[in-house]
């Protein structure tokens, strides 16, 4: 390519970036809102549909399993297919799982439309990241990964409410039919202005490491959606399927890591954990979503089943700290570009292991703003952590590991949310039935609740501990120089 042509279609970019980055955005908000939206309607699909439990609960196992499987490959397809050829196919499939859930007349059939819904989330997410990654300049690029944040966290949390809202006026299929014109304005806008800005390598597709990592990954997360199910759909930890597809599942993502690093062109280059503020932001990204996700399942639970509110109630009662988190994502990546990750994710992080120290003292009395002020301060504290931990690792790697990069982060934040729910709901269960055999009439609806109340605080321990680890690997933090950055990039070209 010429230095001129080259030298114009960097100067496109930059002037393209706001269409870019609304289409990427919008389609993102929508596909992450369409992965909790379903959760508050689960109880009255299953009479809908006229099934149990165990089977309703394959409407977000099947969604998390199809992304758990096409994530981890999405570094190879960034390599193969052109980000338009990319956006469009994710768009596709998303339209098309949105419209078919929008008419979907059975179970089996909304099951169809979720596979698809997940199949364009998937390609999407890595997409976005690696698109950021490309078009802005390291020193302005925490700005536009806080923007990323807030769709990340504020999209699967106003789930619950919006869809909440929808129930309580409308049928369940609204939920599709709201999200189908967001699709097409994103799809219409990125065929407009989205220009390809990956490098296309097309390096070698290696069956056995894409067999590998579906079987890993897949088999992982099936274990532990399994095994933490709700009520008769959770397998438990001793059920033969959940100890069998964990064990595929560590087996087969050991053998794919070995191959990884044996490989000269790997599907996924784990070579990457060599940057070390990579590991390190990868860790913390890891425990905020765990600590995230499991309180995101207990406390709308416990508001529900301890305290006797309405989904609806339950749903706004999570919205201030949810809204309030995907707008400060942005304001940190400011301050990120400005002071560097180290004080945010320090003063974040022990933010929200104290809210956390408050929960495990939840009671059937607690007031509700008590309950609301908590949660508006532990969604400030994770803003102050996830994006500046993600940005300061993804800003170590040289460029040619940025799909590997996107990949494995994207990869891992589907894991964590997998394993944090089951332990979450497991260590619940488990508190709960402990409690009751110690009482004389387990069956009286005080003791019930009491065991109940005690399931959580114990769920909330376990996530005060996850805060208490990640304290410690913060300090551990220390912002990437941006020369070296550059260097490593310059040095590739």
């Amino acid at each position: 390519m010429k230095a001129g042509t080259g030298e114009k279609q960097q100067e496109t970019q930059q002037y393209k970036v706001f269409p870019i980055l609304f289409a990427m955005l919008l389609s993102g908000f929508i596909g992450l809102f369409g992965e909790t939206a379903l959760n508050v309607a689960l109880t009255p699909l299953m009479g809908l549909l006229e099934v149990g439990p165990t089977t309703i609960q394959w409407l977000t196992t099947g969604y998390l399993l199809v992304l758990g499987i096409l994530v981890p490959v999405s570094g190879l397809l960034l390599q193969w297919f052109t980000t338009r050829q990319l956006f469009t196919t994710s768009l596709v499939f998303s339209i098309a799982g949105t419209l078919v859930a929008a008419v979907a007349p059975s179970f089996e059939v909304l099951l169809i439309a979720r596979v698809l819904q997940a199949v364009g989330t998937a390609l999407l997410l890595p997409l976005m990241f690696n698109t950021i990654l490309v078009i802005f300049p390291i020193e302005k690029r925490g700005a536009a990964m806080g923007l990323i944040g807030l769709v990340i966290m504020f999209a699967p949390a106003s789930g619950p409410s919006i869809s909440g809202l929808i129930l309580a006026n409308l049928s369940w299929h609204w939920i599709f039919w709201i999200s189908l014109p967001f699709f097409l304005i994103s799809l219409v806008c990125g065929l407009l202005f989205l220009p390809n800005i990956s490098t296309l390598t097309k390096p070698k597709i290696d069956v056995l490491s894409i067999v590998l990592s579906t079987l890993g990954f897949g088999g992982i997360v099936y274990g532990f959606s399994s095994a933490g199910g709700h009520g008769e759909a959770g397998g438990g930890w001793t059920s033969p399927v959940v100890i069998a597809t964990l064990v595929i599942g560590i087996v087969a993502l050991l053998l794919f890591s070995i191959r990884q690093l044996r490989m000269k062109e790997p599907v996924m280059d784990l070579r990457a954990f060599k940057y070390p503020m990579f590991t390190i932001g990868l860790l913390l990204v890891f425990i905020c979503m765990m600590m995230i996700l499991s309180s995101m399942l207990v406390l709308p639970m416990y508001l529900q089943q301890g305290m006797a509110v309405t989904p609806l109630t339950a749903g706004l009662v999570l919205l201030p700290g949810s809204l309030l988190n995907g707008f400060l994502s942005p304001v940190m990546g400011r301050l990120f570009d400005k002071f560097g990750p180290r004080w945010l994710v320090i003063i974040g992080i022990s933010v929200v292991a104290i809210v956390l120290y408050l929960y495990t003292t939840i009671e059937p009395t607690t007031p509700l703003i008590n309950i609301i002020m908590m949660h508006v301060f532990m969604m400030v504290g994770i803003s102050m952590v996830m994006m500046p931990a993600q940005t300061n690792g993804l800003n170590q790697l040289p460029r040619q590991y940025y799909p590997h990069g996107t990949a494995i982060m994207n990869t891992l934040q589907q894991v964590s949310g997998a394993i944090g729910t089951a332990v979450a709901v497991s260590i619940l269960s488990a508190g709960q039935a402990r409690y009751l055999k110690g009482v004389d009439n387990p069956q009286s609806p005080e003791n019930m609740l009491a065991g109940f109340t005690s399931g959580v605080q114990n769920a909330f321990v376990f996530a005060l501990i996850l805060a208490l680890i990640g304290l410690l690997i913060a300090l551990f933090v220390k912002r990437v120089k941006v020369g070296s950055a550059e260097k490593q990039q310059s040095s590739m070209h």
